[in-house]
């Protein structure tokens, strides 16, 4: 099989994309911020999203009102503190207006005292800025004219998908991790095709893969699995 198609280079597998039942908390909710934040819950996690602009946070309510959305100063560690954003998982730093605050809010939820924040993913709007928020501790830096909100939102709560090519609106062929539950069993014994409604073009090692594998293949902790389906399929299959 040819090079699968990649998204762009910012799509390298990470072994901590998802939060827990702890959440994400974004902040900043301009357009790029409020895609994160719906798709999220569109995929049922639990959202924090905070600003400092009050009609910003308004606008949010209107449009989903299941996310908990405050208005806080977020170059505030203490306002960041009360708002329960050091207790989450993931941060999204999605602030567009401001470099200093982008930058500000990265190492309050990096390196305040207790913070309980495992990755924070930083919006960049030059090459300097991304050097900056790399400094102070940004896990990851996204430009949003690379990666659209939504997809951001999807990756966090997907973490097992490295690379996807739409077929049409309503289907798509994955590349994805070999899910720790299919570990050990061979595609016969998996029979993805009727108890998850795909069809496996390819599988194994990452640079070396079967194309039309045997149902005989053991699928291993590490290799990859190359799908095609419906997008809903595709969403429902384990993703750790």
């Amino acid at each position: 099989m040819g090079q699968f198609p990649s998204y762009t280079s910012i799509w390298a597998p990470q072994s901590k994309r998802r939060g827990t039942a702890d959440g994400y908390a974004v902040i900043g909710l301009g357009r790029f911020g409020v895609a994160v934040c719906e798709e999220l819950v569109r995929w049922g996690a639990e959202v924090l999203a905070l600003d400092d602009n009050e009609r910003a946070i308004d606008d949010l309510r209107q449009l989903e009102p299941s996310i908990e959305a405050r208005l806080v100063d977020c170059t505030d560690e203490e306002a960041m503190r009360e708002a329960g954003v050091l207790q989450v998982d993931t941060v999204v730093v999605a602030i567009a207006g401001s470099i200093e605050a982008s930058i500000t809010a990265t190492l309050i939820a990096k390196d305040a005292p207790g913070s309980r924040v495992k990755q924070v993913i930083a919006r960049a709007t030059s090459d300097i800025h991304m050097k900056m928020l790399q400094r102070v501790g940004a896990d990851r830096v996204v430009y949003p004219l690379k990666m659209q909100g939504q997809r951001l939102g999807e990756e966090l709560v997907r973490p097992n998908l490295l690379e996807r090519l739409e077929l049409d609106a309503e289907h798509s062929i994955e590349e994805i991790l070999v899910p720790s539950t299919f570990a050990g069993q061979s595609l016969r014994q998996l029979n993805l095709r009727r108890n998850h409604h795909v069809t496996v073009l390819a599988a194994g090692p990452q640079h070396s893969f079967t194309v039309n594998p045997p149902g005989s293949q053991v699928l291993q902790k590490g290799e990859r699995l190359v799908v095609m389906g419906s997008k809903e399929s595709l969403a429902a299959l384990p993703q750790e």
